[in-house]
């Protein structure tokens, strides 16, 4: 299991210092929320800060997109040169286009599902992803329940990838911890999101030891 801890629940008057003790820890990647106030009820952060955190992480960036506006937002972060982007379907009128300028910018593309969208409504673009994002809580703040039915939306994701594009990587995000994470990996998620209970932890290296 791969973890990429989210600096969302990161105390950001020590960015720096939060973002080095994550990687210390053992994180694979660093996870990045950015959320815009349109698409989720909340706003986080733009490129100034996502900048700081690249400076301070040894681990290559997972820049999740909350927001309206898609092409804008990957082509302000695109600078940052992360490892994958990842954006809403439920927010794109043109993803096979967005995709391609992903690919284009040598970021390995993504797509994220909200916990109501169905796993059909990207079937077939299976074959142009390197991820798909599943939500297991509803976006746009920490600290939430993990939703159980997306376990089995996780299953039949897996079902799908194994057809049309094996290498294509299922991450999750939302309430992951100790007590799921079993079930996770079971059910065919190859990377979990943790902000709250990484971030919170008196030791990072266990809690991100214990997802591993």
């Amino acid at each position: 299991m791969l973890v990429a801890p989210s600096i969302l629940s990161a105390d950001f008057g020590y960015l720096t210092d939060e973002v080095q003790s994550v990687c210390a820890a053992g994180a694979d990647y660093v996870h990045i929320d950015v959320m815009d106030g349109h698409f989720v009820p909340n706003l986080t952060i733009g490129p100034v800060v996502v900048e700081a955190a690249k400076k301070a992480s040894n681990k290559p960036l997972d820049i999740h997109l909350m927001t309206q506006n898609n092409p804008f937002f990957v082509e302000l972060f695109a600078p940052l040169k992360p490892e994958f982007i990842s954006f809403h379907i439920e927010e794109e009128k043109h993803p096979h286009r967005l995709l391609t300028r992903l690919r284009d910018l040598g970021i390995r593309p993504a797509i994220a599902l909200n916990p109501h969208t169905s796993e059909s409504e990207i079937e077939y673009l299976l074959g142009d992803l390197d991820m798909v994002l599943l939500m297991s809580v509803n976006p746009g703040f920490g600290g939430q329940k993990f939703i159980p039915s997306v376990l089995e939306k996780t299953r039949r994701l897996k079902t799908l990838i194994e057809k049309r594009n094996p290498a294509c990587l299922i991450e999750l995000d939302g309430g992951v911890n100790n007590q799921n994470i079993s079930a996770l990996k079971e059910a065919g998620v190859d990377i979990v999101v943790a902000g709250a209970y990484i971030f919170g932890a008196a030791n990072k290296k266990q809690a991100i030891l214990s997802l591993k």
